[in-house]
């Protein structure tokens, strides 16, 4: 592999930097001082980057909590992305230029979003066909009810031409308002914001959202299992029921058996243990 990929890989600057950074001699392999872009890294080389060693890694992967206001993308000219979040000290504070979000969640969804590199993973790990289980902690405005359950279980119609396959809408609550579970809610939700768009009446998921929000608004926790991933599905799916019901918060739990991590606060990430590595590995099987 060439130098300037290895390093550029590796997030530590563009190829312009890495090149001004090899003119002033601040690139060694194995020691020696390097002053061409385009020499061979060996295997097993040790490779040194203003003094800092930068140990390749062919493949990363992160847990996110993702912060709703962020959009799931790898780049974007004017929104932050949660690629933008990740700063590996390891890299002198660099993003990774491979790294992408796998699937994504809406702007003002918040939970689990696995980011890496590995292209191959992302893609078994989002396939209808491996049936792997998202799911997502939501609350809806107005009462649940078990035939609503029902309803997702068949697979609703919930566009003109799409019908979800058969789903799970477990409820945890229900008669609760507003009033009651904003404790809850600003657990995760900025209080600034939750108070602004709570008395603006425009409903926590943004401009889409339920309007009339009240304090005393009656809502419903529940528990959605689902095993696709279109755009804006759940609340989608949610506003297909009968009742007018609409989402107001929307929080994705975990992928296959990979579980949000509780400790990471929105907008924190960390590398994915060895144990989690395997049990992903077991949840995206293998390629048919």
């Amino acid at each position: 592999m060439r130098l300037d990929k290895y390093l550029a890989d590796m997030g530590v600057g563009s190829r312009s930097d890495i090149k001004k950074a090899i003119r002033k001699c601040k690139v060694t392999v194995n020691g020696e001082v390097v002053r061409d872009a385009g020499e061979n890294v060996p295997e097993g080389a040790v490779i040194t980057f203003f003094d800092e060693e930068i140990v390749y890694q062919k493949y990363q992967y992160y847990m996110m909590n993702k912060p709703a206001g962020v959009i799931s993308a790898s780049e974007d000219r004017h929104q932050e992305t949660v690629v933008d979040l990740i700063r590996d000290d390891a890299f002198g504070g660099q993003t990774r230029r491979d790294l992408f979000p796998v699937g994504r969640l809406d702007k003002d969804t918040e939970g689990l979003l696995l980011i890496t590199n590995d292209g191959q993973m992302a893609h078994r790990l989002l396939a209808p066909k491996h049936h792997i289980d998202k799911v997502y902690y939501a609350v809806v405005t107005g009462t649940v009810l078990e035939e609503d359950a029902e309803k997702f279980k068949r697979g609703i119609r919930f566009d003109e031409h799409l019908t979800a396959m058969p789903a799970k809408l477990e409820i945890l609550s229900t008669g609760k308002t507003v009033k009651e579970l904003a404790d809850k809610l600003q657990l995760s939700f900025d209080p600034e914001r939750f108070e602004r768009v709570r008395l603006s009446g425009a409903g926590f998921v943004g401009a889409e959202g339920p309007a009339d929000i009240t304090d005393e608004t009656v809502c419903s926790e529940v528990k959605v299992v689902i095993q696709e991933g279109k755009f804006h599905q759940i609340k989608k799916m949610i506003r297909a029921l009968p009742g007018d019901k609409d989402v107001l918060y929307l929080k994705r739990m975990s992928m296959g058996d990979i579980e949000l991590d509780e400790s990471l606060a929105p907008g924190e990430y960390r590398s994915l243990t060895e144990d989690e590595m395997e049990t992903l590995a077991k949840s995206c099987g293998n390629e048919d």
